[in-house]
């Protein structure tokens, strides 16, 4: 019985981006806002993001051809699409890729009324709003105009639908952000919130870095995700290229 996930699938955060950047600046600083004039949606891979996202290229390079990415698809948002561009420009594709495929299921979490807002600005302009969400927590807390990690989960288990239709027994590699790497790690290996959030706070996804996933065929011809590895630095650092893990959600890893 032909089985319906993908024979590999590879998870990674894009590389260091301009907002990466402007968020660490202003945490370093203690300011409220984030220092970006364009939307979240337009913010571009900093020049070391660019190298990282050639740097694990280079890294799927060096796999033999039948073993490389041959579907790729990627978030909407420029630093995602970017970084799978750069990944395909240095050959770090099956020669069977033909096209990016973009779907906005993979899209950054949206901060609604959070957006732009570090911790400190959070507290400062909406103090009821940062209590509810630190009685809540991120899982569920959804910011006006925004969505909870529980939505994101919700349009992530849609989007793993239609890679499980149309991707069958292919070799994927989705180029996403921080909250949706997690997020599709919560679905796959059946987390629960505490297990989650626990990976969450113990540290950020790498710019870059890798989870990947094989599938195994169980007696009942279905097929369980196996993850093979998370975090994983070693393209970048192979490639000389540094590592970074900036955190992108709002109030980091709490």
């Amino acid at each position: 019985m032909r089985q319906r996930w993908p024979s590999r699938l590879w998870l990674v955060r894009h590389g260091e981006s301009a907002g990466n950047l402007a968020r660490a600046a202003a945490d370093l600083a203690g300011v409220g806002m984030i220092d970006l004039s364009i939307r979240d949606v337009d913010v571009p891979l900093s020049e070391l993001g660019r190298r990282q996202a050639r740097a694990l290229g280079e890294w799927f390079a060096k796999m033999d051809e039948a073993e490389r990415p041959e579907v790729v698809l990627s978030s909407p948002y420029l630093r995602a699409r970017q970084t799978a561009e750069e990944i395909c420009e240095v050959g770090g594709v099956s020669g069977e890729v033909k096209r990016l495929v973009v779907d906005e299921r993979l899209r950054e979490r949206e901060f609604g009324v959070f957006d732009r807002l570090t911790a400190v600005g959070i507290k400062e302009k909406y103090p009821d709003l940062a209590e509810h969400r630190a009685l809540l927590g991120k899982f569920y807390h959804r910011p006006p105009g925004g969505e909870s990690w529980a939505d994101v989960i919700l349009r992530l288990r849609s989007a793993l639908d239609t890679v499980s239709l149309h991707y069958a027994d292919k070799r994927v590699l989705i180029v996403c952000h921080q909250v949706v790497v997690l997020c599709i790690r919560y679905i796959l290996e059946e987390m629960d919130e505490a297990k989650i959030l626990d990976i969450s706070r113990t540290s950020n996804v790498i710019n870059c870095g890798v989870c990947e996933y094989e599938f195994e065929p169980e007696d009942d011809a279905l097929c369980t995700p196996r993850l093979v590895r998370y975090n994983h630095a070693a393209p970048l650092t192979e490639e000389h290229a540094p590592v970074t893990a900036e955190p992108e959600d709002i109030m980091g890893a709490r």
